[in-house]
């Protein structure tokens, strides 16, 4: 009796090992050998800024989180174009991206203030983010961009603390001191203290502080405590006015140019998508951290600090509303966009508002004078 023939057994030790190397190739990970998409960012700020550590802080989530397929370098202000020019670098290719703030570019269109200037039908910047994301925001601002031809993704991130309401020689005690003082704004802002009878010149944050030196200006606001003390501002000005409506619901934006982020896998603009998320609520946390201790260290180097007087704030209120009146006449978007913001703040502020216990009650409670 002859022998049974190896081939069979062959043929089925060689098709079960071809079939184990097939599975055991669907079922390992996915590595990308993919080379690394280099970003060019700059943001709107000086590298000591506090803002350019938060825009770094951004583009290190993202580098992290893409494994070396995506490395983003962020710039100061400055380094390639100018500080106001920057929405333009994005578009036009020269940058890649960008780390600054929508009220920025309100010349370009008025609508774009909303998003940065002025009292926000009383919306902390919290809120206002909340609109812009879920409230019927983010649309009208990207179609504001496709109307003037600016070929950018635009993220919006980082709800910034109430602004004081600025550095000034003397201490503001009424709205008539206003009147005739030389002063830095941006946005609608130069509208409002204009009104309120200020010479407004809207500088970059990184030339305040030179120009209150040199007596060019008399006063200035830029934004918080940390970042105030690190641009010098106590070196030039002793006493600062807290709380305002001039740009009490600001926020951070990232852009890139559209071009480039379009060309992005999917799984890369997820990534940013998350990162943004992650680096808004990050910059939240870190902002109360150094604000809270450079505030302290403000009171140590001699700053005076001062609530804004009441009558002022109602006199923000009052010129504000003669604003978004004329602007909304003269601009369709403009009228759209505050009536979204508007229904959108009535009833989240008053779900806020009624929610809401009063924590200064505590605060008082444990630390005020006995």
């Amino acid at each position: 009796m002859s022998k049974p023939s190896p081939a069979p057994r062959r043929r089925f030790l060689k098709t079960a090992a071809t079939s184990t190397v097939a599975a055991g190739a669907m079922a390992a990970p996915m590595v990308s050998n993919a080379q690394t998409t280099s970003l060019r960012f700059q943001s709107t700020w000086p590298s000591k800024d506090i803002f350019h550590e938060y825009a770094t802080d951004f583009a290190k989530k993202v580098n992290d989180m893409a494994g070396g397929r995506l490395k983003i370098e962020v710039l100061p202000a400055g380094a390639v174009v100018p500080a106001f020019q920057l929405l333009e670098g994005v578009a036009k290719g020269t940058l890649d991206g960008g780390h600054g703030v929508v009220a920025y570019h309100y010349g370009k269109n008025s609508a774009l203030a909303l998003w940065g200037s002025g009292p926000a039908f009383g919306m902390d910047p919290n809120m206002v983010l909340a609109w812009h994301n879920y409230g019927g925001g983010k649309a009208p601002l990207d179609e504001i961009y496709k109307t003037l031809n600016l070929d950018v993704v635009s993220y919006l991130y980082g709800p910034m603390p109430t602004q004081p309401f600025g550095w000034f020689k003397k201490p503001v005690a009424r709205v008539e001191d206003i009147k005739g003082i030389k002063f830095r704004t941006v946005g609608l802002a130069v509208d409002m203290y204009t009104d309120m009878g200020a010479a407004v010149n809207p500088l970059p944050g990184g030339e305040i502080v030179p120009a209150l030196d040199r007596g060019l200006i008399d006063g200035a606001e830029f934004n918080n405590a940390s970042s105030d003390r690190l641009l010098g501002f106590p070196d030039v000005s002793k006493n600062c006015m807290l709380q305002s409506f001039h740009q009490s619901g600001e926020q951070f934006e990232i852009l890139f140019n559209k071009g480039k982020f379009n060309a992005l896998p999917a799984e890369l603009k997820s990534i940013i998508d998350y990162a943004v998320q992650a680096a808004s609520a990050d910059m939240s946390w870190k902002a109360i951290q150094r604000n809270s201790q450079d505030y302290i260290e403000l009171k140590k180097s001699g700053v005076n600090f001062y609530k804004t007087p009441d009558a002022i704030l109602r006199a923000q209120l009052a010129s504000w509303d003669k604003i978004i009146a004329k602007k909304s006449e003269e601009n369709p978007m403009f009228k759209k966009i505050l009536e979204s913001q508007k229904a959108f703040a009535q009833r989240a502020g008053a779900w806020q508002n009624d929610y809401m216990v009063d924590f200064t009650m505590a605060y008082n409670h444990y630390f005020g004078k006995k």
